[in-house]
């Protein structure tokens, strides 16, 4: 890549962050649908054309939450030097307990995608469901393999993988009714089912 390629691309990413901070103040105040592209333009401090010219609907901007929370899950990740841990089952186990604590300090945004994706068009759709399966599910799913090298989980890894990334949000999305407990606790017994879940736990 050239030095003005590598600029505008770098240029690009910095707008498309710009977009997704401020569409994300309105959207989770207003919900999806309610806001407009002119409220979404004036949040990121854009003028109409200059939004446009990063993306052509309220979906390209939605694609774009999508990309920049697995963004946000793999820097956060490489920050904390767990990729370096050579031992695969206490990677998995950090892995867990950094996913689950990044998912809770974002649980409103984090709900807001599981709710609104829904509403996406279908080439959108398609597009958001295949990075899901690349990104995300196919991280679990080579950690996954690595594990099952050094001790045989109780499941096939690709639906061990997606079954992972459903139990994830679960808190988000269904721990309304869990509030007797604290977050830590709820991080951590959703931990320790999924990993006896697996078998990887005695």
């Amino acid at each position: 890549m050239s030095l003005s390629s590598s600029k505008k691309a770098h240029l690009i990413e910095t707008k498309q962050q710009q977009i997704v901070d401020g569409a994300c103040r309105v959207f989770l105040k207003k919900g999806y649908h309610p806001t407009t592209i002119r409220e979404i333009a004036h949040a990121c401090g854009m003028s109409m054309g200059q939004l446009y010219h990063y993306i052509s609907s309220k979906d390209d901007v939605l694609y774009l939450v999508h990309k920049h929370m697995q963004k946000i899950w793999y820097e956060q990740l490489r920050n904390s030097a767990i990729e370096k841990i050579e031992d695969p089952l206490r990677r998995m186990t950090e892995v867990l307990n950094h996913t689950m604590k990044l998912i809770a300090e974002n649980k409103k945004l984090f709900q807001f995608i599981y709710t609104e994706s829904k509403h996406l068009d279908k080439r959108h759709l398609r597009v958001v469901l295949e990075m899901d399966d690349k990104n995300v599910v196919g991280f679990w799913r080579q950690l996954l393999k690595e594990v099952n090298k050094k001790k045989r989980i109780k499941s096939d890894p690709n639906f061990a993988a997606s079954l992972i990334c459903y139990l994830m949000v679960f808190l988000p999305l269904r721990g309304w009714n869990l509030k007797d407990r604290s977050t830590k606790k709820n991080l951590e017994l959703l931990r320790d089912f999924i990993l006896r879940g697996l078998d990887l736990v005695p």
